[in-house]
């Protein structure tokens, strides 16, 4: 996957275009690099062209304009290949959140929703929004310090490959102090009680961490279950919130075991 992030919201492709194959859009947690994909990409394209979203890592728009640029960027990539394949949007964390607000402006566009451990209830966790606070008065050598301090809460390294824990702990460090508290603001400022949910008629998959440290991503995506037309969840218990990073997490086969993939994927 290509490394270098344009100095606009870009689709990252993993290996090669598969015009053939469903649209596989994937929203990044706050690192917004696209990169944390990594381990899932190899199975996805098997029957997926998958695209990730990079936000650049000085990039502090609001959420309407997030959303407007991602939607331009989908329809650019629809209308590149033949009308008619399905389209499957992925968000993970704030990307799960960017998801939603992507959903609900053009549900029309979907075929299939995932949201993995989606960032929904930030502004009901003070001590999260205490720390946010906290972080604007560290310099900057010490906002990195503490940005790696926090991955023990982002991920399970004991879960994570060997191979994988540089391009983690790479992830965390490309946000710059000034762009997390941006991010950390715009998660504050989200609510779901903002979005008409009931527009999301297609099948929505909650996927959901068990043990992770970050947020109450079960009671969170059960909540949400309940809010939306056609959404089902499924929970991985021994997960930690970067659950996609994890060496025994397999996107593609929680998509197939979930029957979440057009009967005309299934192999």
């Amino acid at each position: 996957m290509t490394p270098n992030i344009k100095s606009s919201l870009c689709f990252l492709t993993p290996s090669g275009l598969r015009p053939q194959h469903p649209l596989f859009v994937f929203l990044p947690g706050m690192d917004g690099t696209g990169q944390l994909l990594r381990t899932q990409t190899g199975a996805l394209e098997v029957d997926f062209d998958v695209r990730c979203l990079a936000i650049p890592p000085d990039d502090q728009t609001g959420w309407d304009q997030l959303t407007d640029q991602v939607l331009e960027l989908i329809h650019t990539e629809i209308a590149k290949h033949p009308a008619g394949r399905p389209v499957y949007l992925c968000g993970e964390s704030f990307g799960g959140c960017l998801a939603l607000k992507v959903a609900t402006q053009a549900p029309q566009l979907f075929d299939r929703i995932i949201l993995v451990n989606p960032a929904s209830s930030f502004d009901r966790r003070p001590w999260m929004l205490w720390g946010g606070q906290i972080i604007q008065w560290f310099p900057n050598f010490l906002y990195e310090w503490s940005s790696v301090g926090l991955i023990p809460f982002l991920g399970d390294l004991s879960r994570i490959s060997p191979d994988d824990h540089q391009a983690f702990f790479s992830a965390v460090r490309t946000v710059p102090k000034e762009t997390s508290l941006w991010r950390i603001s715009l998660l504050q400022s989200f609510n779901l009680n903002d979005l008409p949910l009931d527009r999301l008629k297609q099948p929505v998959l909650l996927i959901a961490s068990g043990s992770d440290r970050l947020l109450p991503s079960i009671p969170d995506a059960e909540a949400l279950v309940c809010q939306l037309p056609n959404a089902k969840l499924t929970t991985l218990p021994h997960s930690g919130h970067a659950c996609l990073l994890e060496k025994d997490v397999n996107l593609y086969e929680i998509l197939k075991s979930q029957q979440f993939l057009q009967p005309m994927l299934v192999q």
